[in-house]
């Protein structure tokens, strides 16, 4: 802390003057920066509207009640869908996602200058872009259904699971490596047995946190037309099918649960 001398005593300050009229000037600036997006936000909000949403709340909640439990027949194939959505996308994501995760680690990328920028280039496109606005573009392309959702899970996945994946492989201990390189063994050799066995574990809790987020963002993707237990939800919310709205909101929470059972154990039995 600097001593100010102040009629002759040593004053003592926890910051410097300058230093804490920077802080000043920041927490200024914050609050000027917070003041006008809020004026923003308040220009561009009804608020009669917002006033009114617990009234509107409280009557398409009582128009849930009772739930319409004949309606569970019409939700197991497309509840399957979801999750084989998001199984498959995850899937297929890994697998392309470990050779990218390979190229872009400082420590088994083929070049630095060339090879590395290139995949985390793939890295930061895929996780830039959300799995909804992955599946517009490919219902646009190749039309509605699974297939769609599927790859849109996959291509929104790529860059979660190299950029984890790619870290722990950077993170390892460089001595077993060195072991096994000082034996004569091949740059394969030395991948195989020095550092695939370091983050299998790694690998494997990757793969199942994924697994679980995707459960729960392949629930959505039928709102757009990419198939699975969203389009039963978006086509009863067009008909106004309150209680047919409860019975799918209930069967996506016990699938997130589900997930969430399982991504527990196998994390468990990794750990």
């Amino acid at each position: 802390m600097p001593a100010v001398e102040r009629a002759g005593l040593n004053v003592w300050q926890r910051r410097e003057r300058n230093k804490q009229l920077a802080i000043w000037f920041g927490w200024l600036c914050g609050t000027a920066l917070f003041v006008y997006c809020w004026q923003v936000v308040s220009e561009a909000t009804t608020w009669a509207f917002f006033w009114d949403a617990p009234r509107i709340a409280g009557d398409i909640g009582s128009r849930m009640v009772p739930p319409r439990w004949s309606y569970v027949t019409h939700i197991w194939e497309p509840l399957w869908d979801t999750i084989n959505i998001a199984t498959l996308g995850t899937a297929a994501a890994i697998v392309m996602a470990v050779p990218v995760a390979f190229l872009a680690a400082r420590n088994t990328t083929p070049s630095k200058v060339f090879v590395r920028p290139v995949a985390l280039l793939i890295i930061v496109s895929s996780r830039s872009i959300n799995s909804l606005i992955w599946a517009l573009l490919l219902v646009s392309i190749i039309g509605p259904g699974v297939l769609a959702g599927t790859i849109a899970i996959a291509l929104r996945s790529i860059g979660f699971c190299a950029k984890l994946l790619y870290e722990a492989i950077e993170e390892i201990d460089h001595s077993q490596v060195e072991a096994i390189t000082a034996t004569g063994a091949g740059r394969g050799q030395v991948m195989a047995y020095g550092i695939v066995p370091q983050v299998l574990p790694a690998f494997a809790g990757i793969s199942v946190f994924r697994w679980d987020i995707n459960i729960r963002e392949s629930t959505v993707l039928g709102l757009v037309g990419a198939g699975g237990i969203g389009l039963q939800l978006q086509s009863s919310l067009n008909i106004l099918a309150w209680p047919q709205v409860s019975i799918i909101l209930m069967a996506i929470l016990l699938a997130v649960l589900f997930s969430e059972w399982v991504s527990a154990k196998v994390r468990h039995a990794i750990i």
